[in-house]
């Protein structure tokens, strides 16, 4: 079920979740099977914690790796991953359904997504995805554009 808070966003900007039996979406080949796409469409949402203790919200292709030192460039410092238990506690979702839909932390956005034209990024579970384009995310998300894949 999407959360209540994932919902409300979805609905004021007019998208839908696609949804699938629990469990099904927790990695970006899994949700790319389930939604018949490139693994590349799905957008992957990781968080990732700066040496100050500062989250951030990186959102990249399903099939690429961040780059520790384009990820120092767009954030200013290094970087590591986040926890999953930090990863709950800042963005109340579970590794594998982070959605980037209702965090309060900067979000960023590869830049690479541009060349599709629908994107695929969880809607707070493992089993949804929501189809919506590079700059409509970006504008409801409030993300950075960022360069931040190998």
């Amino acid at each position: 079920m999407i959360p209540d808070r994932v919902k409300a966003i979805l609905d004021e900007h007019g998208l839908t979740a696609v949804e699938f039996e629990p469990g099904s979406t927790p990695t970006s080949r899994l949700a790319a099977e389930r939604l018949n796409v490139p693994v590349s469409h799905i957008a992957k949402s990781l968080l990732v914690v700066t040496k100050n203790r500062e989250f951030h919200m990186i959102i990249a292709p399903g099939d690429a790796r961040v780059s520790n030192s384009k990820l120092k460039a767009a954030l200013g410092g290094k970087a590591r991953m986040a926890t999953p238990e930090e990863t709950k506690q800042i963005t109340g979702f579970y590794p594998g359904g982070v959605s980037p839909f209702g965090v309060s932390i900067p979000v960023h956005i590869d830049v690479s997504l541009k060349a599709y034209k629908t994107i695929y990024p969880a809607a707070g579970t493992d089993s949804s995805g929501v189809p919506v384009g590079f700059y409509v995310l970006s504008q409801i998300v409030n993300a950075t554009e960022c360069d931040c894949i190998e």
